[in-house]
């Protein structure tokens, strides 16, 4: 099912950079990655998906390029694709696939096909969904985990019914405290924790929280959780569960490894608008909202431009307040000018914006940096954490103009 249909070595180095054109892998260049990383990376198109950076086989984690985030809405065939655990499911196992709802804090069982499903009332929201280890791979000193890039992440939209509909369907008892999800993904040893995560009750019951069957006006691909995925928009990744098959309301926090161990942060170091209190333990937090950040997206670092000018590109996001400021740097940071916020999509999408660099030559360094509408703006520095969680890092391409 994972087969490569196309494989062709990174090309490393700003000379091979420039030989590779828009199909380089730009954080491939960045000396910061771990070597065997960039020694060893390879661009394949994994089942339903094209020209993907491959990290790990089994189980399957693919990064999206430089070259798909041209638009502030990422291809269906070039989103990004995470798993903990190796055996996926194939479709054919999923023709028969069912939802159900129950648990300790709720009234009853409840089974929905997936025509039930979508008989409910359907919604749409436009969202980013970016594994809390992008850019891993930069963090200096390096930290364990999978060796992420630029492109653990993408936007789309996402079509579904929401959360609490479903839930109502089962009722919520008084008392209820998280939550839990889990998907038809397995391991391959039967002593490895399954993957399953939890949600503050109040999150849950948020309007903006989807089971979500289509993406991009299409069924989810089968790597992006076909049939029904959960939509936790603002949230990282490693909330949004993938071919959901139970769902339980539960009358104490989860106490599973992928909460109680994984996925966590020292207590207190990054905010939040809304903390995980259930989760909470005397040191550490669970990772829950995105962090402010951007991305450029061109021109790529180490590329050569003309001396009249050039046009600079790129992304911003957060975890839902919405982009207030892009700036630019062309000083090193001594001073910033406003670049131009593109379309919005809605506050958890990705913001286009754009910025023209005037006439010059020689070697020019442009930063980038992004403000939240609460005020939240990107680091100089970073913020180290054990797991390299949450890489926000103002963002930095240099160029050769002449």
């Amino acid at each position: 099912m994972l087969a490569a249909t196309t494989r062709r070595s990174v090309l490393l180095g700003s000379a091979a950079a420039a030989l590779a054109g828009p199909r380089a892998f730009a954080a491939a260049l960045n000396p910061a990655l771990p070597a065997g990383l960039r020694e060893e990376a390879v661009i394949e198109s994994p089942a339903g998906k094209r020209d993907l950076l491959k990290l790990t086989w089994r189980p399957p984690n693919y990064e999206t390029p430089l070259d798909g985030f041209t638009t502030p809405i990422t291809a269906n065939d070039r989103f990004f694709v995470r798993y903990h655990l190796a055996n996926i499911p194939t479709k054919a196992e999923l023709a028969n696939w069912s939802l159900s709802i129950g648990g300790d804090a709720a009234e009853q069982e409840v089974k929905l096909s997936l025509a039930d499903l979508k008989a409910l009332p359907a919604t749409e929201i436009t969202a980013i969904c970016q594994c809390a280890g992008n850019r891993r791979g930069l963090f200096t000193p390096h930290v364990p985990g999978v060796e992420w890039g630029i492109g653990a992440m993408g936007n789309a939209v996402w079509r579904g019914v929401r959360l609490k509909d479903v839930l109502a369907k089962a009722g919520v008892k008084p008392g209820a405290v998280e939550v839990t999800v889990r998907g038809a993904d397995s391991a391959v040893v039967e002593a490895t924790p399954i993957f399953k995560k939890s949600i503050p009750l109040d999150r849950a019951m948020d309007d903006t929280v989807l089971l979500a069957y289509a993406m991009n006006g299409e069924d989810l691909p089968l790597l992006n959780g076909y049939p029904v995925r959960l939509i936790v928009p603002g949230w990282t990744g490693t909330y949004w569960m993938k071919h959901v098959t139970r769902i339980e309301v539960v009358s104490k926090p989860f106490d599973g490894f992928w909460m109680a161990k994984g996925y966590r942060v020292p207590k207190g170091v990054f905010g939040t608008d809304r903390p995980f209190t259930s989760q909470d333990n005397e040191k550490t937090s669970p990772v829950t909202e995105l962090v402010v950040n951007s991305l450029i997206t061109a021109p790529l670092d180490g590329a050569k431009v003309g001396g009249a000018g050039f046009a600079v590109q790129g992304l911003a996001w957060d975890g839902g307040h919405g982009i207030a400021r892009v700036e630019v740097s062309l000083d090193a940071g001594a001073t910033w000018q406003a670049a131009t916020l593109g379309e919005d999509l809605g506050r958890f999408a990705f913001r286009p914006w754009s910025f023209a660099v005037p006439a010059g030559s020689g070697s020019i360094t442009v930063l980038a940096r992004a403000t939240a509408t609460n005020g939240a703006t990107q680091p100089a520095k970073l913020v180290a954490n054990p797991a390299g969680y949450h890489h926000n890092v103002i963002s930095t391409v240099t160029v050769a103009a002449g």
